[in-house]
């Protein structure tokens, strides 16, 4: 630890500069992510992978292409009710567009999301989850996951 001295008002102070002021200094120059870009970046991706464009999907949305391009561009923030008709417009399920935004979410944070359900919780709660799922639901996010 190294003492630096800081002038406040004319006085004089020293402050500790160490391997804390790194660590902090590093937090604050983390860029913020905002929910609204990563959500309009998924839908581009998915309306883009299937080779739509932006006309045909609002039409299927029941909302305009300017409403819908200001959504994919982070411009706007839509409501829930905006984003499931867009997903329904994608045919994606709303559950996967929505934890493809947690997934990048997540490495931005530098958080690591495990990919399965953790066996402690599964304990807790007294059964597999994965059982729980029928092979009908199993089946339909399948085909539809993008």
């Amino acid at each position: 630890m190294v003492k630096q001295p800081v002038s406040v008002n004319g006085v004089v102070r020293w402050r500790d500069v160490g391997l804390a002021d790194e660590a902090k200094h590093q937090q604050k120059e983390r860029k913020m992510v905002v929910l609204r870009h990563e959500i309009g970046d998924v839908l581009r991706d998915v309306r883009q992978r299937q080779g739509r464009t932006l006309r045909e999907v609002s039409h299927n949305a029941r909302v305009s292409l300017g409403y819908l391009s200001e959504v994919e561009r982070g411009q706007k923030e839509a409501s829930s009710e905006l984003l499931s008709s867009i997903c329904s417009a994608l045919e994606v399920p709303l559950s996967i567009m929505l934890r493809e935004v947690s997934d990048r979410l997540a490495i931005a944070e530098g958080v690591a999301v495990p990919d399965t359900v953790p066996q402690e919780f599964a304990a807790r709660y007294g059964r597999d989850l994965n059982e729980e799922l029928s092979d009908e639901l199993r089946k339909g996010l399948m085909s539809n996951a993008f």
